[in-house]
């Protein structure tokens, strides 16, 4: 793909001279001149309190006997890594994200979501890409990061780095290219298989079982590939964002400001492991795929860059008989960049308890996705409350302080 060069200015968000805005009651800058927004959309639901645990949560270990991460443990290489006196990061993220986290780069976000309770992935899915309220009518036509893109005007520069235009940049006033990030997959080792039901060549019965147990072993893996892919929709692995996310950066820092990927591989109800396995290694790829990008887009554009990690949905607290978890509610989203007010958690808290889940299963949703990433581009974008309201009709800007 030839992209055509762009001149630094034609990235300048316009009216940077606009006078401080107000929203919800305060005010806000003006807009950074050369702002960037990138959104993460980690399709399939991650489980967020295994990867943001609630180390200091005694309920936490009992909710999940066999995935639950240890308490904080500097002389344990598998123990999450302390952010605050509740909070510790997965150590998967120990070399990626630990050190944004430390240079005050990176806040997360508990109990985030939607009022969207179908749990169904592209239910909610849609809601997000969306923006639009809950159980009223549904304009396909229109996403968020378009109406983002329309409201910002001219010397916007958005592009999807998806296999298809994802619903959120559909319905703008002006075309968003899409960029295809190579994803490639295993599939089930056959000749190994076949080499150990060879061994059993002289025992019928024993080779029949075997050869049964293969044929399970075959059937539920492709029915749950299935799901995977149904529930990913297209997007590309973590593996895949890992080795990717340099090129991201590099496009942003020269040619992009609006930017959509999706990632995903994340819907864990069988086998998701805690400290090491399915889950490590994924979310691994995407701190590392994270972190690539903050490197590949520069120090001068990271100052005017930021990061959502979000997901459709969380999962629930506790864990399901065959070691993984189901579909939930409430999720952690991360927001990083140059500029962020990191090093903390952002937004509204609860101690986690039976009685404070959501229907006794779920992380409950204290901040409404709309209101936190409204809140962020009020601030980064100097939007004012008329032109939040078109962006997402009928929610409140959350002002988390977080640029």
């Amino acid at each position: 793909m030839t992209l055509p060069h762009v001149h630094r200015r034609d990235l300048l968000v316009g009216a940077a001279a606009l006078a401080p805005m107000v929203v919800a009651g305060r005010a806000f800058a003006a807009p950074q001149a050369g702002s960037r927004l990138l959104v993460v959309f980690l399709r399939g639901a991650y489980d967020a309190v295994n990867i943001i645990v609630p180390g200091a949560s005694d309920f936490y270990r009992q909710s999940r006997p066999t995935i639950a991460l240890a308490k904080p443990d500097p002389a344990d290489p598998n123990a999450p890594l302390p952010l605050d006196a509740d909070w510790a990061l997965h150590p998967a993220l120990r070399d990626s994200i630990l050190p944004l986290w430390q240079a005050k780069q990176i806040a997360f976000v508990p109990f985030a979501g939607t009022d969207d309770m179908s749990r169904s992935h592209f239910e909610t899915q849609d809601s997000i890409e969306l923006g639009q309220p809950v159980g009223g009518h549904r304009d396909y036509g229109s996403g968020f990061m378009a109406r983002l893109a329309d409201i910002l005007g001219t010397g916007q520069r958005p592009i999807a780095f998806t296999d298809q235009l994802p619903l959120c940049f559909r319905g703008g006033e002006e075309p968003v290219p899409n960029l295809t990030l190579a994803n490639v997959g295993k599939p089930i080792d056959q000749r190994q298989a076949a080499l150990i039901q060879g061994m059993y060549a002289d025992h019928p019965d024993l080779a029949r079982s075997v050869s049964q147990g293969f044929a399970v072993r075959d059937t539920v893996y492709k029915t749950l590939d299935q799901e995977m892919k149904a529930a990913s929709r297209g997007a590309v692995s973590a593996k895949g964002f890992a080795l990717s996310a340099q090129r991201i950066g590099t496009l942003m820092r020269d040619r992009f400001n609006l930017a959509f990927v999706d990632v995903g591989g994340w819907d864990t109800h069988v086998n998701q492991g805690g400290a090491t396995g399915y889950l490590a290694d994924r979310i691994g790829d995407l701190g590392r795929g994270l972190a690539g990008f903050a490197q590949a887009i520069g120090p001068v554009a990271w100052r005017t860059t930021t990061v959502v990690v979000m997901s459709e949905f969380g999962r629930t607290f506790r864990e399901n008989g065959d070691r993984g978890t189901d579909h939930g509610h409430g999720s952690i989203y991360w927001v990083m960049g140059g500029g962020v007010s990191g090093g903390r958690m952002a937004g509204e808290q609860v101690a986690l308890s039976a009685a404070t889940l959501n229907q006794d299963r779920d992380l409950p949703v204290l901040t409404d996705y709309r209101g936190l990433i409204g809140g962020l581009v009020a601030r980064q974008f100097g939007l004012s409350g008329d032109r939040l309201r078109t962006l997402f009709p009928a929610a409140r800007p959350a002002d988390l302080d977080l640029v």
